[in-house]
């Protein structure tokens, strides 16, 4: 079934209880909520980003309930997300009211148990084909594992990291994942 971006928006409005996405040609995914072991793991690394985005005051950050309409047309949901506030402040209210015409700067995806790997792989992929993003981080709790996601560099991955250093895209800013694992 196809809908237009304002169809979407609405039948995401009246399903608030469920994660929707839909990807470039106009698929649309639907993700259960997290169970409460990975929703407070995912709270955790939101709550990192935003306590390191008040002191650095440059950007604004996203939960996971935010949804981003990229260029490819793709309505993606990050589990976090910042975004420069010099970006952000070009878009009009009404833009900033709906799903976003602009892909953050910065992505966090939080692989829950019941998720397969590669199809945030892919999601991932999708983030780093736009021209604003600047890193992506992909964090497998299953095994224990980050996979880096930066322009026109191949994917990094981190094998049981007690950190995730993100310089210089966020100064200062260090994901500690001892409460993320």
């Amino acid at each position: 079934m196809q809908m237009t971006d304002e169809q979407f928006f609405q039948f995401c409005q009246e399903n608030r209880d469920l994660r929707i996405e839909r990807n470039q040609f106009g698929e649309i995914s639907i993700m259960s909520p997290a169970g409460s072991e990975t929703g407070n793991r995912n709270f955790n690394l939101a709550g990192q980003l935003y306590v390191w985005s008040e002191k650095d005051n440059t950007g604004i950050c996203f939960d996971s309930s935010t949804g981003f309409t990229l260029s490819t047309g793709a309505k993606r949901s990050p589990d976090a997300a910042w975004i420069k506030l010099e970006r952000w402040n070009q878009l009009t209210p009404k833009q900033q009211k709906k799903f976003a015409p602009i892909c953050p700067d910065f992505v966090i995806e939080l692989r829950s148990d019941s998720d397969n790997l590669q199809p945030l792989k892919e999601k991932m992929q999708e983030y780093m084909q736009e021209p604003e993003i600047q890193l992506g981080l992909l964090i497998d709790r299953k095994n224990r594992r980050v996979y880096i996601y930066r322009p026109e560099e191949k994917e990094e991955c981190l094998e049981n990291p007690d950190t995730v250093n993100c310089d210089p895209i966020l100064p200062g800013f260090v994901l500690n994942m001892s409460k993320i694992w």
